[in-house]
């Protein structure tokens, strides 16, 4: 009896299975999925540790020193689900950088440090409409629509920071300089959240622009977070690159008193104990980036039974039959 009706109840969820794939598949083929293929180009930046105000770190976009913005590219594809969600999913690849020197706040000044990271993004977010006029002009032409849309979604990203010696010279890995004795991942999560529009011109050409921040789940896209650790411990101790890496704060010579110095961005010349766990990232907020960026996109359109209905009286830029007013 108990096999019977195990086997019974087996044989109910593959048929509720198969109800449910078949109301999806008649649901698919009854709408109008369209496809659009495009790419990015702009620009990017971030908020960490290396900021550009004359205070201490604020959140958002007011730390941003803006004269680091540098190039974002990417493509990306679209699928639009109905006429209130579509699919993105893309890759970017964008440089994000910053440095000390640039700031006129004194102890990240003091402190020295310079970074710089090529991020390689790939992300899929759904798109949600939060306005749209599919006759921009309400000429009864349907030539040129436009879409205002927000999003959230994941992205995977791979970074890989890199640092120079005052700022000159050759750039290091700084991963591999465990510069705060810490091995970090090169592959991270973040959260894209944005908002974005776009014209599509005669139902093929879309033109537009997206702006997303990221929320990352780590504290070392720019290599620093915490505190400055025992430089004897640091690969090939105080003779190798990573020494010069980690700690670029000027030296005050011994016997010169200088009030609160390691809060002031200076390390004391007079020996290792001085150095160790003083103040050198902010561990309480994870890094994040910005991305801006204009898009373009080429619409394919399928010959659904949804887009028959829809627009049988169009054919190229001519009308045929009465005027109508398409519904979405």
């Amino acid at each position: 009896m108990r096999n019977a009706l195990n086997d019974m109840s087996l044989r109910t969820l593959r048929t509720s299975f198969l109800i449910g794939v078949c109301t999806v598949l008649v649901g698919s083929a009854s709408a109008q999925y369209a496809w659009d293929f495009g790419v990015h180009l702009g620009g990017a930046n971030y908020l960490g540790e290396m900021g550009g105000t004359d205070q201490p770190r604020r959140d958002f976009v007011w730390d941003m020193k803006l004269s680091q913005t540098r190039w974002a590219f990417g493509g990306f594809a679209r699928r639009k689900v109905n006429r209130l969600i579509s699919v993105n999913t893309g890759l970017l690849y964008m440089r994000i950088q910053g440095a000390d020197e640039l700031s006129s706040y004194r102890p990240r000044r003091g402190r020295n440090l310079n970074f710089r990271n090529d991020l390689l993004e790939w992300y899929l977010r759904p798109e949600f409409t939060i306005f749209q006029d599919n006759d921009l002009g309400g000429r009864g032409r349907y030539r040129l629509d436009f879409r205002l849309f927000g999003y959230v979604g994941i992205a995977a990203y791979y970074s890989s920071p890199k640092g120079q010696i005052n700022r000159e010279g050759e750039f290091y890995a700084l991963r591999d300089m465990r510069t705060e004795l810490v091995d970090y991942s090169s592959i991270g999560v973040s959260v894209p959240v944005g908002i974005g529009f776009h014209f599509t011109q005669r139902r093929r050409h879309r033109f537009g622009m997206d702006i997303g921040w990221r929320t990352t789940f780590s504290d070392y896209l720019d290599d620093v977070s915490t505190t400055y650790k025992d430089p004897d411990a640091l690969p090939e101790g105080r003779n190798g690159v990573a020494f010069q890496l980690y700690d670029q704060r000027p030296l005050v010579p011994a016997g010169v008193d200088v009030p609160n110095a390691n809060n002031y961005g200076y390390h004391l010349s007079d020996g290792p104990s001085q150095q160790k766990e003083n103040q050198r990232g902010d561990p309480t907020h994870n890094d994040s980036y910005l991305t801006l960026t204009l898009t373009y996109s080429y619409v394919l359109r399928g010959q659904s039974n949804f887009y028959r209905q829809r627009y049988n009286w169009m054919r190229g830029n001519k009308r045929v039959g009465r005027k109508s007013r398409a519904k979405f």
